[in-house]
């Protein structure tokens, strides 16, 4: 795990699983700016239907490309609104310069390790929130696969 002072306040914006305030306007301001096709190439933002309220929200998320398919890794763990949210209903909106309806679904393959390997590689900013560093053995992410749900992105049906 990163131990800067930047990696402490990361943890600090998202502790206990939920963005406080800063964590909230940096969620926002980069969910605007990944939307709109700026940021990294697998930058995204995700529109899912809450599952309570009904209400549209939306967040950045990186988008994971394995083996010819896209996945979504949850950074903060199972615990996480947005997890409940696509559990509940796996309809989504992908945004990145144009809108994708897509649908959501929780990979369960024996490929878990090396996309959340693949997405410690490609998400610095999610690496303060694992235990394991990127350059693991495949071995230490497959002692994580139930801790950090991962979900395949499909074209909506």
């Amino acid at each position: 795990m990163q131990r800067g002072a930047g990696s402490r306040f990361q943890r600090w914006q998202f502790r206990d699983g939920r963005p406080n305030w800063s964590g909230r306007i940096m969620s926002r301001v980069m969910g605007i700016a990944f939307a709109m096709g700026i940021g990294p190439n697998q930058a995204a933002t995700l529109e899912v239907r809450g599952r309570k309220t009904g209400r549209t929200i939306s967040f950045p998320v990186v988008v994971v490309p394995y083996e010819g398919d896209r996945y979504l890794v949850a950074m903060l763990g199972d615990r996480t609104n947005w997890v409940r949210n696509v559990r509940a209903d796996n309809h989504a909106v992908l945004l990145k310069g144009k809108r994708e309806n897509v649908s959501v679904v929780e990979d369960f393959s024996g490929h878990r390790p090396a996309i959340l390997r693949r997405y410690l590689e490609l998400a610095p900013g999610a690496r303060p929130f694992f235990p394991i560093d990127r350059r693991a053995p495949l071995g230490d992410f497959e002692r994580m696969i139930k801790e950090y749900p991962v979900f395949r992105v499909a074209p909506a049906v």
